[in-house]
């Protein structure tokens, strides 16, 4: 029985990318079946390949991040290297790429040498802030894209200062923006007679397009929405509860017929019958008074019990989960949330799994990240290169 056919195969993507935001944009186009070819320096290679936790001395991260990548190494500051770019470029379908603005064109591989090189490519450029406006020649990371783009300043308590999420989440949500792009200007360059063009996202932007009702708010009412740790103003009952047992967890029963049966079950019919709980708005208004009770009520049982009694009252509910809950969860089991992998020396480990799961086309992990250049002679072969050429390269430190 042959496997199904992945969505993107028969797309080639080229990664001039390094740490989080161009590679995890590629990483995904490599699970649905584009061949990924990951470009990268040949003194090292990507950072993250010693980011984080280190196995045998390379990162747990980069053995996910670059999963189904193929690895080549190119001086780009060499003639001959950006040579070997080209021919690449010359029959790929997307160029994925987070250099600060203004670097490829400083190596003379700039939009307008590309489009003419090979007019059907999509180029996806990430960078902090863009490729125009005042700020587009400044290094920015997610974390500033972050903060410029409101989400640190929402985020945490308000009598303290801001804080950040555990993850570079900035970086991720620019990724998905930059494969969302370029899936339009695949579908465009279909219909449109195939042309390419360029897909341009901001970390900055990537995260302000998120910020909900922000905008209208300020403009409408000059309304400034501020820090409110875990709960969130106009939407009640919705926070992080304590347990008996010093355990966490989040309820959300906002709903009003989800709220009535949180009420019966915790014993408090009176709440569950109260007119002016009928609806949110009510609740907001007695937003104190409500999750102090949910507070006292969380706070003398033990979370196995609050987590009982919540499902069957069939509340959306869950204690806040670390790795280790994971790994023990039905449900992240029984979706393939961990795919078994081995790392170079042939020691098992988990990788997180697929997604969106596809029910015709699934995604799916073939090999873990390669080792630096692995793929140097396959792709140089490919491209019409003879081993003394390859040798050549080598010896001239071009790969």
């Amino acid at each position: 029985m042959s496997l199904p056919s992945k969505p993107l195969a028969g797309l080639k993507v080229v990664e001039l990318g390094t740490l989080i935001a161009g590679p995890f944009a590629s990483r995904i186009c490599a699970e649905f079946g584009a061949e990924v070819i990951k470009v990268e320096s040949p003194d090292g290679g990507d950072p993250l390949r010693k980011w984080r936790k280190l196995y045998e001395g390379t990162s747990l991260w980069w053995f996910v991040q670059a999963r189904n990548k193929q690895s080549i190494t190119l001086n780009l500051k060499h003639e001959d290297g950006r040579e070997v770019l080209k021919k690449l470029l010359a029959e790929a379908d997307i160029l994925i790429e987070n250099f600060r603005p203004g670097v490829l064109e400083k190596l003379g591989l700039g939009w307008d040498v590309l489009h003419a090189l090979n007019p059907k490519l999509v180029m996806v450029r990430l960078s902090g802030f863009g490729q125009s406006g005042p700020l587009k020649d400044q290094p920015g990371f997610g974390a500033v894209g972050e903060s410029m783009g409101g989400l640190r300043y929402i985020t945490g308590f308000e009598d303290r200062p801001p804080v950040r999420t555990g993850i570079s989440i900035g970086d991720s949500i620019a990724a998905l923006w930059g494969v969302i792009g370029a899936l339009m200007a695949l579908r465009h360059r279909e219909v449109n007679g195939g042309q390419g063009q360029v897909v341009d996202v901001a970390l900055y932007e990537a995260i302000f397009a998120m910020m909900e009702s922000m905008v209208p708010e300020f403009d409408v009412f000059g309304f400034i929405r501020e820090r409110t740790g875990n709960i969130m103003p106009g939407i009640t009952p919705s926070s992080i509860h304590t347990c008996a047992d010093g355990k966490h967890i989040q309820i959300g029963a906002n709903g009003d017929a989800i709220f009535q049966r949180f009420m019966r079950a915790i014993g408090r019919d009176d709440l569950a019958d109260a007119p002016d709980l009928a609806d949110n708005a009510g609740r907001d208004a007695r937003r104190d008074e409500l999750y102090g009770i949910i507070d006292r009520w969380a706070g003398s049982l033990p979370l196995a019990e609050v987590e009982a009694t919540l499902l069957r009252a069939e509340v959306p509910a869950s204690r806040i989960y670390s790795a280790e809950d994971m790994f023990a969860d039905p449900q992240f089991i029984a979706r393939e949330m961990f795919l078994a992998a081995k790392l170079p020396d042939g020691k098992p480990f988990k990788m997180p799994g697929i997604v969106p799961k596809l029910s015709e086309t699934p995604g799916g992990v073939e090999w873990t990240g390669p080792a630096l250049g692995e793929h140097n002679d396959k792709v140089l072969g490919q491209l019409g290169y003879s081993a003394e050429q390859i040798a050549a390269l080598r010896n001239g430190g071009v790969i």
